[in-house]
């Protein structure tokens, strides 16, 4: 929804989709334009989603909302209403509604990949064009006759074509007042082919046979024998990669929500006058009954009116262990019928369903994120102004006290190339490779650089248990067989009559079981009890695996020592089912949800760097704490569901902390996205990879310690490469200015300056795993 009804005020809230930013101040700038509409107007901008998200009366359109964006320079509109996923009514039937869906999210999607398209394109165009120019430039021994006209040729189409977004980003900027990275790149660009244009055609660089040779001496020089077609085509081609890898990035931004919206069931058998009928779910009314079979997503949230079966409902609340169901039960969309036939009523449908509430989670957890500020974006807001105001006063100057005017303008023009650093495209986007190479390596990958300003603030982690810390599946724990009862005995028959069932504890216990004994055998007959147990005859033995319950209803109790062993298990959280065979109580067999043998590890490790780690899960407060206990947590927050587990991220935000979350489910995006810093197992849910900043390839929370020390010093490494980015440039400034700066001596510092940024950004291939990987 693109408008929401807020308070009894009247108030909504509008999301408007934002065009045209190019940097973090872009996003700076539209905020303080909306938010000075008055009136009650509150705004906040998120660069990395490129949404706006409005907080206005009723007096104020949206209208004038978008025309406020627009007068700053930048497009605004409202984001076009997503497709139908099964969460979305439309009478128009299911291929209607899937075209229109496709049409309406359609313009959306493609404007995004046109404007990639169009970046890489130039990118292209700009590497194969520029790299000749360089080469040139840097080579004496390939300056054949007129090569400095080849070169003009080759750079001119990289400066104009390839170099328009920044020249169409520094006129905006300037009609407005202000200046960004993006005007000192135009600047830069133009004052090194204007120079260039003016040394070829109206001085000495022009004529035949000229070559540039390398002489690194500090004296004045004539401008007109000077050529910089190899800095303009060059800081193009290296700017143009950062923001195509940026923008890449930030095309994924909205991947999370529609995955989520994916997860949800297609169509559905929906019951009327009696016959099942297959429809699509955007068809599905509040009211109307409809079947689950086994295996199937229900399709929307609703109540049981007739069956009885065990539901996989680990995707909404965390829980490992099926959660049984039978008439009169709630059940919520798009979590998994693992037992028998249902029959649903369905009590809420479309935006009103669980899965859409957490897909407004995510949605609004992203919106609300701190605003990136990227280091050479803020450098650049005092940076610019300064160096425009030395080559405005060197200009001034060297006029003032009587030299030539080309004097002048040789000086100051060459503050403003010096000025424009090289190495500043390469100073984030190399860093970035390199580490992300290193972090894929070791099962780490990392989205992008804001990702990496949040690991240096992190101090709290809070891990997700189902799937995190533990595997995530329910397996066999522990046998304990009655008296005079041989253990493989116990686990043959219970193992060959749960094997005949589909409900995941009979499944853990029967591939426990086959683990320890081998071939089980195959029963003569078999019955399930829907949330009770199974009973057959193995071998002759009419078998019974279940519930006390289950066996009362045969008039046998368990004896002293098998009850104690049950009463034990679920007292540490674990799921106990009594084995009788022959009338009689043979042992008892627990499942649980089992530790990774490396989280322990793990914790111990994030503590060591300086990480407070908090348990959360939707699992009961009994399986938590045994866990915690065992990993060695201390704190631990249980039995939440999505909307809270978002919350808590935001409490422990408000107590100042900054907080790294980890999980893999789709119950944990809303709170991976609210996060300062969102890790994803990735063994978990495409959701919660997609909310969250890093995903661990492994599955291991060690990789988890892997990734903050590798993102920790990926972030070190870039801010000294745009330091020293900048520190070359800034030390030749006064030569510049005062005449002295030898076009060699330039061109030799800023392709040092270069080098040794990627030279920095190499050394994190050399970062080693705290624990390396098996494969390593």
């Amino acid at each position: 929804m693109t408008e929401l009804a807020t308070e009894s005020a009247g108030a909504r809230v509008v999301e408007l989709e934002i065009g045209g930013m190019t940097c973090a101040s872009c996003a700076m700038r539209i905020e303080k334009k909306l938010n000075k509409l008055g009136g009650g107007v509150s705004a906040t901008v998120n660069y990395a989603t490129e949404k706006a998200r409005v907080s206005a009366p009723a007096g104020v359109g949206t209208a004038e909302l978008i025309a406020t964006v627009e007068a700053a320079g930048y497009r605004a509109e409202l984001p076009a209403p997503p497709a139908p996923t099964g969460a979305r009514a439309d009478a128009a039937g299911a291929s209607g509604a899937n075209d229109a869906g496709s049409a309406a999210s359609a313009p959306a999607e493609s404007r995004a990949d046109a404007e990639l398209r169009s970046l890489r394109t130039r990118l292209i165009a700009s590497v194969v064009l520029s790299v000749p120019v360089i080469v040139l430039a840097m080579v004496p021994a390939l300056q054949f006759t007129y090569w400095q006209w080849a070169s003009l040729a080759l750079a001119a189409p990289v400066v104009t074509w390839g170099a328009w977004p920044f020249h169409r980003a520094a006129l905006v900027n300037l009609r407005h007042g202000a200046a960004t990275m993006d005007t000192l790149v135009s600047l830069g660009v133009t004052s090194a082919f204007l120079w260039s244009l003016y040394a070829l055609f109206l001085g000495t660089a022009g004529e035949p046979g000229m070559v540039h040779g390398f002489a690194f001496t500090v004296a004045p020089t004539d401008g007109s024998a000077n050529l910089y077609l190899e800095v303009a085509a060059g800081v193009t081609m290296f700017v143009l990669l950062g923001r195509y890898l940026e923008k890449r990035s930030k095309r994924a931004a909205g991947a999370a929500l529609r995955a989520l919206l994916e997860l949800g069931a297609k169509d559905v058998a929906v019951l009327r006058d009696g016959v099942e009928t297959r429809i699509p779910v955007g068809e599905l009314s509040v009211g109307d009954d409809f079947v689950v079979r086994p295996g199937e997503k229900i399709a929307t949230d609703g109540v049981v009116v007739d069956g009885r079966s065990a539901v996989d409902a680990s995707l909404v609340t965390g829980e490992s262990v099926p959660v049984e169901v039978e008439a009169g039960d709630d059940v919520i969309g798009a979590t998994a019928n693992a037992g028998g036939r249902l029959v649903v009523r369905a009590t809420r449908v479309g935006a009103d369903t669980q899965l859409a509430q957490m897909a407004r989670l995510v949605e609004d957890a992203q919106s609300g994120k701190a605003r990136v500020q990227r280091l050479a974006d803020r450098v650049a807001g005092v940076f610019v102004p300064i160096v425009i105001l030395i080559a405005v006063g060197t200009l001034g100057a060297w006029i003032g006290v009587g030299f030539p005017v080309e004097a002048a303008f040789t000086a100051a023009v060459a503050v403003l190339i010096i000025a424009c650093p090289c190495a500043l495209g390469l100073a984030t986007p190399t860093a970035l490779l390199v580490g992300t190479g290193r972090g894929a390596q070791l099962g780490v990958l990392i989205k992008g650089p804001e990702v990496l300003e949040s690991t240096r603030r992190v101090d709290t982690i809070v891990l997700d248990k189902t799937g995190t810390v533990t595997s995530g599946r329910m397996s066999l724990a522990g046998v304990h067989p009655a008296d005079d009862v041989d253990e493989a005995d116990l686990l043959r028959l219970a193992g060959a009559l749960e094997h005949a069932s589909e409900h995941p504890i009979a499944r853990a216990i029967a591939t426990g079981a086959a683990a320890r004994i081998g071939d089980l055998p195959t029963p003569d007959s078999f019955e399930n009890r829907p949330g009770l147990g199974v009973h057959g005859v193995v071998d002759g033995h009419l078998v019974l695996v279940g519930r006390p319950a289950m066996l009362a209803e045969w008039s046998i109790a368990p004896d002293a020592r098998v009850a104690a062993s049950v009463t034990a298990a679920e007292a540490e959280g674990r799921t106990a089912v009594v084995v009788a065979w022959d009338g009689r109580v043979r042992g008892a067999l627990t499942v649980a949800d089992a530790i990774k043998p490396t989280s322990a590890d793990a914790i111990a490790r994030l503590r060591d760097l300086g990480l407070e780690p908090i348990l959360l899960t939707g699992d009961n407060e009994t399986v938590a704490r045994q866990v915690a206990a065992e990993v060695g947590i201390d704190r631990v927050v249980a039995e939440v569901l999505p909307a809270d587990k978002a919350a808590v991220v935001a409490r422990l935000q408000g107590e100042g902390r900054a907080v790294a979350m980890v999980g893999d489910g789709v119950n944990d995006a809303a709170a991976l996205a609210q996060a300062d810093l969102g890790i994803a197992m990735g063994t978990g849910s495409d959701v919660a990879i997609e909310a969250a900043d890093l995903t661990l390839v492994r599955g291991d929370l060690l990789a988890a310690v892997d990734a903050i020390r590798l993102s920790r010093r990926t972030l070190g490494t870039i801010k000294g490469n745009l330091f020293w980015a900048f520190a070359y440039n800034t030390a030749a400034i006064p030569l510049a200015a005062l005449g002295l700066l030898n076009p060699m001596l330039a061109g030799a510092a800023m392709a040092f300056s270069s080098v040794f940024v990627v030279g920095n950004s190499l050394r994190l291939r050399a970062f080693r795993s705290a624990v390396p990987a098996p494969a390593e």
